[in-house]
């Protein structure tokens, strides 16, 4: 073949490969071999709420026609998380590596001394981003209590008040959930009590809870720009820790399902990640987002 054909499509493909690599840097494609695939980044949803529920499987919920808000709406037209896991029993250490990316050394149930820890966590992450942060715990006896245990309330599913740079009062009760979802923090977490969480009481009574409490939000987040997040702490310790995690929202592909093998470091970088943060809490540093649900 002459040079003089040969040059010119050298320069096309030289050019082709400059736009692909141009392109990758700003996560619009990934370029394999010949093949160019579309990549869908990270949304930035104004507003992320996540609730955690207790000590069931995977098998226990998912499917189960004991919770028909979970599989028919959030599931349906949300997305799951197929090999989702926790990181160990019992509950309180996952509740820290959710919130901290580490366990803290937690090892037990006990009542964590107020404000005792100073590792990096999501809440003080957002606060120092200057971004909004609140909890929301059922049955809590008043904002910023740090009674270890009220009724049905413990505190061993709230770590952040076991963190010195996340201020108490931003621990509301759930009462104090607001009915104008605009005026939600960036981010929150929810803490349904020990009956609504299923952990004394059935996946039916924290299915309806969830459905009552947080359906309407749920409804709302898929047309303003937000974003509910359903996970559990860990397993029934029959289930290798396999858990059901579901993410229901504007930029959620409705009825998709990731089988990637994900834990609560994953889930705490993807928070992160979908705040805007530029630092990550312990081993979320080294996680990776969750993919493959996004639109």
């Amino acid at each position: 073949m002459p040079q003089s054909v040969r040059r010119p499509r050298r320069k096309l493909a030289a050019v082709a490969a400059s736009l692909g690599l141009a392109a990758a840097s700003l996560g619009i494609w990934a370029v394999t071999g010949s093949t160019a695939q579309a990549v869908t980044a990270l949304p930035t949803p104004d507003h992320v709420v996540v609730v955690v529920m207790e000590n069931h499987a995977y098998s226990q919920v998912i499917g189960s026609s004991s919770a028909p808000y979970l599989n028919n709406t959030l599931k349906a037209g949300g997305a799951n998380l197929t090999a989702s896991y926790g990181i160990t029993h019992p509950s309180e250490p996952n509740y820290y590596a959710l919130f901290s990316g580490s366990t803290q050394g937690r090892t037990d149930d006990s009542c964590v001394g107020v404000g005792s820890m100073t590792a990096p966590n999501l809440g003080s992450e957002l606060i120092a981003a200057g971004k909004s942060w609140a909890s929301y715990n059922e049955t809590l006896p008043s904002q910023g209590s740090t009674v270890c245990s009220s009724g049905k309330y413990a505190q061993k599913h709230n770590p952040w008040f076991g963190f010195g740079n996340v201020p108490t009062s931003t621990a509301y009760t759930f009462a104090q959930f607001p009915a104008d979802y605009t005026t939600l923090p960036k981010v929150s977490f929810v803490t349904p009590n020990l009956c609504s969480d299923m952990h004394d009481c059935s996946v039916a009574t924290g299915d309806t809870w969830i459905k009552n409490n947080l359906g309407a939000y749920a409804t709302w987040a898929q047309t303003h720009n937000s974003l509910l997040v359903v996970t559990f702490d860990e397993d029934n310790s029959l289930s290798g820790n396999r858990i059901p995690t579901l993410l229901y929202g504007q930029h959620v592909t409705p009825g998709s399902s990731s089988a990637a093998t994900y834990n609560h470091y994953n889930v705490l970088r993807t928070l992160e990640d979908l705040a805007g943060l530029s630092t990550h809490a312990g081993n979320a540093a080294s996680a990776t987002d969750v993919t493959g649900i996004w639109n």
